[in-house]
Formats: structure tokens, sequence, C-alpha cells
């Protein structure tokens, strides 16, 4: 019986980009063989999910123990960001055929199943990630497939969180709520975590992606949505929206020296910390990776003195 439970694996959830990454509920795996889970905003309990869109950015990064990669899929709400570990030697050669297939300029649809992966931040932010375990390029019909499924399962929590809304946060309360029962515990743990918020937002992403789906709108350069107006109509919230960028705060240069600064404990500061304190700066990920391997490679004003760690000079 034990093995027997060593072996299940959990489902992969369909599940949209702005969902994930606007996570920020986290519970580890206390045993060799329990599951970790990002917890959504909409109860979802997300070990294993099963996303698709656009490649937007794809690199190869060297280190000790091999090469790792790393990248970008886009979707109607946003980007998910994968990652393939230098210890998953069996996918290195895959991995090595989308990003010949990306840096000739090639933009092609992709699906991926990936675990979920996460970093805390010293002052409490999560930046969440999926690590790949399966990965193919996709047809249209196949993306419009998994957009389909996606919305609905969305739409299915969606339901879920408003028809919990002002019930105790406990298992009884939301399943007399109506709250299907494999929604409960995630619900339960979201509602106790996060604020209440409108799930506008959301719906507005399912719009988006049923609009893509049907044809309506272009797969390759559908733009994230933004939450509507309390005075828009159906009709114009139907229409993709570009949410104002934060403006960046100082050079990026100066931004990256800072957050290695005040990460760096005497080994070095961990590329994701970077990575994230220009992001909440106001800057793109794809900037700061950018700004970072250029000051590496080419200023030389910072070190990597070991494989994801990096130094002031």
């Amino acid at each position: 019986m034990i093995e027997a439970q060593r072996r299940v694996r959990q489902s992969a959830i369909r599940m949209l980009a702005q969902e994930y990454s606007d996570a920020s509920l986290t519970e580890m795996g206390v045993g060799e063989y329990d599951p970790s889970f990002v917890v959504t905003k909409l109860g979802a309990r997300v070990n294993r999910a099963l996303v698709a869109g656009v490649i937007d950015r794809m690199e190869r990064r060297d280190g000790d123990s091999g090469p790792s990669y790393s990248g970008h899929i886009r979707d109607p709400t946003g980007n998910h960001v994968f990652n393939i570990a230098p210890f998953q030697d069996e996918m290195h050669a895959e991995a090595e055929e989308l990003l010949a297939r990306f840096e000739s300029g090639d933009r092609f649809l992709m699906a991926l199943v990936g675990k979920s992966r996460w970093f805390e931040t010293e002052d409490g932010g999560v930046f969440t990630s999926l690590r790949v375990e399966q990965i193919a390029i996709i047809d249209k019909e196949r993306y419009s497939r998994w957009l389909v499924e996606a919305a609905e399962a969305t739409l299915r929590r969606i339901k879920a969180y408003d028809d919990s809304s002002g019930v105790e946060p406990s298992p009884d309360s939301l399943e007399g709520a109506g709250v299907p029962a494999d929604l409960v515990s995630g619900m339960v743990q979201a509602r106790s975590h996060y604020p209440e918020f409108d799930s506008e937002n959301y719906k507005v992403g399912v719009l988006q992606a049923l609009s893509i789906a049907s044809g309506r709108s272009s797969m390759a350069e559908a733009s994230p949505v933004s939450a509507p107006k309390t005075n828009e109509t159906p009709e114009a919230r139907e229409q993709p929206t570009v949410q104002a960028p934060i403006e960046p705060e100082g050079d990026i240069s100066s931004t990256i020296i800072s957050a290695i600064k005040s990460a760096d404990g005497g080994e070095g500061a961990e590329y994701d910390a970077i990575i994230l304190s220009c992001v909440q700066s106001g800057f793109s990920r794809e900037e700061a990776e950018d700004a970072l391997e250029g000051m590496r490679d080419v200023d030389g004003t910072i070190i990597e003195p070991r494989f994801g760690f990096f130094q002031v000079l």
C-alpha cells in the first residue's frame, strides 16, 4: 500500500498564466513522497500544471553541473515561466532543438506539463515557475482545445470562489455553499490567506482565451488582459487591453548591484532574487536577464562564482 501511494501522481491542472503568477501561498511537502503545492487565489492546489501558449523567450545557461534552460510561454493572460534543470539530462536534446528554433526567429505554439516551483524572497514575495516534465510543439487546433479546457476549469474555480463569498472558510461551510469537494481544501487555504478580491479580472482572461480559441483573436499577437473598468460594456470587455507598466526606478545596472549587495550573505545573491528585485522595480524580466548577463560577460562588474549566484566585484 505504501509503495502504491508513492507512485500516485497529482493531476495536471489546466491553468491560465495570470492565476498561477498571482499566487503567493505555497505548501511544502513534509515527507519524502509528500507533494508540494502552489495555492492560487481561486483555491487551486497546483502540484502539476498543463499549460500552453506562444514561446516568448528561451535561453541556455551553462554551469558546473551542466546546462539549464529557461523560458516563457505566453497565453492570453500573461507568461508562464518554465525551467529545465541540469539533472534533467534526458530532456536536454529536446531543449536544444526548441532553443535552436527560437533563436532562428521562429515563434511557435508549445504545451508543457510542469511541476510547481517557487522562489521566496526575504520580504515574503513569491516568484512562481514550472519545472518541465514533458514539452511539445503543438498546432493551433490543440492550442484551441487547451484554451477551452483551461477556460472551463478557470470558470469552475471562479464560480466556487464567488459561491464562497461571505462564508466561513471551513470545509463544512464551503461545502454547504456549493463549493465542489475537490476544491474545498484549497479554498479554505485561499480564503484564509488572500484578501478579498474581484474575480472579474479572471473572467476577462477567460473571455480572451475563448475569443482566441474561436478564431476571433490572433493566437500569436493577443496581449495579456487587465481588469475591466466598472463601467465597461460586455462587448468592450472582450477586447484585449494592456496593463499599464510600472515606471522603472533608476537604471537597471544600479538596481542589479543593489539587489546583489542586499541579498549576498557571503556566497553570492541568487539569480531569481536579483531578477525579482528588478521586476519589482518596474523593469521587465527580459531586461533584467539581459542586463545581468551583460554585466557579467561584457562589463565585468559582477561575477558568477558558482552557478546561479552573483557577486559584485
